[in-house]
């Protein structure tokens, strides 16, 4: 195998915009020639990335009760312990979704897609990109007894997805696309961080290692696979900060090993600004098997901009001779500024780098 990825920098997924159309707009004038793949900005409900999940998947379904709602005074969860708390219904032992909301919205934005390449707006060869929760992510709303509910609802999980990644691949050609695996919640439960999830279920690694081995192999060869790991972001940047990067270098060491066919690309967040410098974080690096697989590192933050990015590529850099760069993970707007200034803010910062 060769390497099919080779950009120096990947667009995790959301974009600060209120529309697909607008989001791809504004990566074909900000980011061409820096990216492989643009995503269609996650606009909308899916903004709230797995919320998207809870909402349309686990609460609609009628194998699944809803235990506790939000004490959000909003109503719209401000942190993970005020996401709505599922259970499945008790004697219930399979549960079934029959399409996926998500991959409907990105056969949609396809079209979107497909017509601004028509215009002239995306140049020849730049791929669609789809972001894909893995399970435990997708499935992190059945909080109530997760033991004895995850192994139920993950069968209907993974059931879904082999029906839905056949559905996605007929409609986007396959040279066209692709997908992004979403893992966010899975690091978050081999760190042991995650109270409803510990000891539970066959344990962590065992929930994360089999979501590898069963999914990705469902995606057709033409397709680009990649992974983007991180400790997400609800409400800030991280949920958790570890210690070293040695769990991230270890889930991507088996992600590209085991995915029973090429992975592409893998993404991993970096540390918060004032570990820049810290060596220590950035060691595991060196124990990375990346393969053919194009590596990003997602140390691009906007609090510090160019002269933090700088320190960090360095000190990873002492590890990890050659990578590309991300965001931590999706785009958060910060404080001060509007959505348009975080897009040129990323875009300027990872050129001015590049340039050396």
């Amino acid at each position: 195998m060769t390497s099919r990825v080779s950009s120096d920098l990947l667009l995790v997924g959301s974009v600060p915009a209120a529309s697909t159309e607008e989001a791809l707009r504004a990566g074909a004038a900000n980011f061409a020639g820096l990216v492989f793949a643009l995503p269609d900005g996650e606009t909308g409900p899916r903004s709230s990335w797995v919320g998207y999940e809870r909402e349309r998947l686990v609460r609609p379904n009628p194998a699944i009760e809803t235990v506790k709602e939000t004490e959000s005074p909003t109503g719209i969860p401000r942190h993970a312990y005020e996401t709505p708390v599922f259970r499945i219904r008790p004697g219930v032992t399979q549960v079934r979704w029959d399409s996926w909301p998500r991959v409907d919205d990105a056969i949609a934005s396809y079209e979107v897609f497909r017509a601004l390449r028509a215009e002239g707006v995306l140049p020849d060869g730049l791929r669609f990109q789809v972001g894909l929760p893995f399970p435990v992510s997708a499935l992190n709303g059945l909080r109530d007894d997760f033991a004895a509910d995850y192994p139920v609802a993950v069968r209907g999980y993974e059931d879904l997805v082999a029906r839905e990644i056949e559905r996605l691949t007929t409609a986007i050609p396959p040279r066209d696309l692709a997908i992004q695996w979403d893992i966010a919640y899975e690091t978050l439960d081999i760190e042991g961080v995650l109270a409803w999830s510990a000891g539970g279920a066959g344990g962590a690694w065992d929930r994360f290692a089999a979501a590898v081995d069963r999914l990705p192999r469902l995606i057709p060869p033409d397709v680009l696979v990649g992974y983007h790991l991180c400790y997400g972001t609800f409400p800030e940047w991280p949920m958790y900060e570890a210690r070293d990067m040695g769990v991230l270098v270890r889930m991507a060491n088996y992600a590209i090993g085991h995915s029973g066919r090429q992975a592409d690309w893998v993404h991993m967040a970096g540390p918060r600004y004032l570990r820049s410098e810290d060596e220590r974080f950035f060691r595991p690096l060196a124990d990375l098997e990346a393969g053919d697989a194009r590596v990003f590192l997602g140390i691009v933050l906007p609090l510090d901009g160019e002269p933090g990015l700088r320190r960090r590529q360095a000190t990873a850099a002492k590890f990890l001779p050659d990578f590309g760069v991300a965001l931590y993970c999706g785009f958060r707007v910060q404080p001060g500024s509007t959505p348009g200034q975080a897009i040129r803010e990323h875009r300027d910062v990872v050129r001015a780098v590049r340039r050396g």
